[in-house]
């Protein structure tokens, strides 16, 4: 007779269920984080209605000649132009929502359209996405809580990680931020951030149940 299974304690249960919330609150905070659109994407839905045809003496895209002199001033002479207006050109292509990065990157794809050889600007102001709590863990952390070296709570072992998270997950995080017992502080990896701490310890907690991580 196959044995049964016993239920989840209640402060795994609770533990279990925070983790999940947290989980699923940083998911939808990345997945509702506002992101710069591409030259290519500005200039097809905004600018071309102009540099499409060369109306209103607006360089038209993939006239060499008419950009070439454009070209020579660069990206910085341009990109104040167009931020605040020039000739019947309104300011920000009269979309005062584009972003400063994305006006320079139609312009840098238009230019590129034209003869040009420039780089699409990169973000100033967007930070590069956090690691995944799996990318860390598979390449830091795995290394002591893979097989509980020095008392290393393993990963998915929740009878392990249940008294530790219950505690509050913040604790838990500072833990790891400072260091504790033998482990060094932000495992031994300098460059982790808080937030991907914070990932690492949710994905250590979930996996393999199926959890969010």
């Amino acid at each position: 007779m196959k044995a049964r299974q016993r239920p989840a304690s209640i402060p795994t249960r609770v533990a279990a269920a925070l983790l999940a919330l947290l989980a699923s609150a940083g998911t939808a905070t990345a997945a509702n984080a506002p992101t710069e659109r591409s030259g290519k994407q500005i200039v097809d839905s905004l600018c071309i209605s102009c540099h499409g045809t060369g109306n209103a003496g607006a360089p038209k895209i993939g006239d060499q000649k008419a950009w070439a002199p454009l070209i020579a001033k660069g990206l910085t002479a341009l990109s104040k132009n167009a931020m605040a207006g020039t000739g019947q050109m309104p300011a920000h292509g009269g979309n005062m929502k584009l972003t400063d990065i994305e006006v320079e990157r139609a312009i840098t794809y238009m230019v590129n359209q034209s003869g040009g050889h420039w780089t699409e600007p990169v973000s100033r102001t967007s930070p590069t996405p956090p690691r995944s709590g799996k990318e860390i863990v598979e390449t830091q952390c795995v290394q002591c809580h893979g097989t509980g070296v020095g008392g290393a709570p393993k990963i998915g072992d929740r009878a392990a990680w249940t008294p530790r998270v219950t505690k509050g997950l913040d604790t838990v995080v500072a833990s790891a931020i400072h260091g504790h017992g033998a482990m060094p502080p932000r495992g031994g990896m300098a460059d982790l951030t808080d937030v991907e701490i914070r990932s690492a310890v949710i994905y250590m907690f979930n996996a393999g149940t199926g959890g969010k991580n």
